[in-house]
């Protein structure tokens, strides 16, 4: 989520940025609203509980003169009855005030903490206004490939190679579900495997991480404010992850960490899951848009000084992992409507898929500044030994699935087999992938 000092003082930014998402700007002051009614209850909350402590002390005294005057014989019994009555009364009374109001600013601070989270994050200064259409190209890497015979497209190319078999994948587990066997199945691994191996030159340090998470980490990391394409398993209250980057986000949570050394960069290969509520009709053929795929993931805890860097450092890698893997791709600069919540940059790399005619997402990259790590409470320690919020980001290295859609239809030769990149056959262990 966002800082609520940020909403306060530039509430005209704020607007501006979900103006170009193309969101809601009259959040902006719904969230303005009850953040000054919550206010105007703690400080009354607060003002209650100042009354009842000093009238608590009036109880006290006056039990005591009464207990005096009783064991004494003298002064007024009755008057110091009364008092000690009376102030019995008032003390009950401003109790129950108290009570009252400090329910009333439990529930109008959830309220507050509800709509501060549906703000999404602050697009940065840069980023393209609009929708999924209006990316900016930043540049175009290689041509595509002019064929001399008729190319054919991934899912064709890979039953003829005994790769790909969507047709069991529908009887086992429904639309949308595959099989990769033989030369597919090893074609998954070796990326995973040529993805590691880089993340692991570039200083990330892997981890195997968990695929079922927790409700607060699924939120914290904002993918429940698109619900619709997460799968919940609502027995145990767990969610089936779509990315690393939601177990990698949760890793620090509630801890101040260490960043004195430099950022914090892991990696991940883990299988994901997603419902693609949202993509009815769309890519139905192959293995381009699926419920389940494999993909390695980098993840950066950094200062927010140097999440910018970070963000470029992040693309470099991407752009390396394609170079390797010999494909033509452009970069884009995502349009903020076509952002998730917690993102307030991204590009994107995208490959030419031949028989499509067009360039398709292939990695992605985020800097989500602190908006993930206020909501799951991640700190650092500055040399004053005050705390402040990291900024994370995350980068796509590889899937399996839509790397093997274009590296089969860009590399595939005349006579049906596919020419392996050689970056990538030390992780395959052939130079061409061949009919079964």
């Amino acid at each position: 989520m966002i800082d609520i000092l940020l909403v306060r003082e530039n509430p005209d930014l704020v607007r501006a940025s979900q103006r170009a998402r193309g969101a809601d700007e009259s959040l902006v002051d719904q969230v303005l609203a009850a953040d000054e009614k919550r206010r105007a209850s703690i400080t009354e909350f607060e003002s209650l509980r100042a009354q009842q402590k000093s009238v608590s002390k009036s109880v006290g005294a006056a039990m005591g003169k009464l207990a005096g005057a009783r064991k004494s014989g003298s002064g007024d019994v009755e008057t110091l009855q009364q008092e000690a009555d009376e102030a019995r009364t008032r003390a009950a009374e401003l109790a129950a005030k108290v009570k009252q109001r400090e329910a009333a600013a439990d529930q109008e601070d959830k309220e507050f903490a509800a709509l501060i989270r549906e703000l999404d994050n602050i697009v940065i200064d840069g980023v393209p206004a609009g929708g999924e259409d209006d990316f900016v190209t930043l540049e175009t890497v290689g041509e595509p490939r002019e064929f001399d015979f008729e190319p054919l497209d991934h899912l064709t190319l890979g039953e003829r190679l005994g790769a790909i078999d969507m047709e069991r994948g529908a009887k086992v587990s429904g639309s949308r579900f595959y099989f990769l066997k033989g030369a597919g199945a090893r074609l998954s691994n070796a990326l995973m495997a040529y993805a590691q191996s880089i993340a692991v030159e570039e200083g990330f340090t892997p981890l195997v991480v968990p695929t079922l998470v927790s409700p607060a980490t699924m939120g914290g990391t904002g993918y429940l404010d698109a619900h619709e394409d997460v799968y919940h398993l609502e027995s145990a209250d767990l969610y089936l992850t779509g990315t690393s980057e939601v177990a990698l986000a949760g890793y620090h949570t509630d801890e101040i960490i260490d960043l004195s050394a430099g950022p914090l960069r892991y990696t991940a290969t883990s299988t994901c899951y997603r419902r693609e509520a949202g993509s009815y009709g769309k890519d139905t053929r192959g293995i381009f848009r699926v419920h389940q795929f494999t993909k390695t993931e980098m993840f950066i805890y950094c200062t927010p000084e140097e999440a910018v860097a970070e963000h470029q450092n992040l693309l470099r890698i991407e752009r390396r992992l394609l170079d390797g893997l010999e494909l033509p791709y452009r970069v884009i600069d995502v349009a903020a409507g076509d952002l998730g919540g917690s993102a307030a940059r991204k590009f994107d790399c995208e490959a030419w898929v031949p028989t499509q005619g067009k360039y398709r997402e292939l990695t992605s990259t985020s800097n989500c500044t602190t908006y993930q790590a206020r909501r799951l409470n991640i700190r650092q320690r500055g040399d004053d030994g005050k705390t402040s919020f990291v900024a994370t980001l995350n980068g796509t290295m590889l899937t399996d699935t839509r790397p093997i859609v274009a590296l089969l239809e860009n590399h595939q030769q005349a006579d049906g087999s596919v020419r392996v990149p050689r970056a990538l056959q030390p992780f395959l262990g052939t130079d061409v992938i061949r009919p079964a």
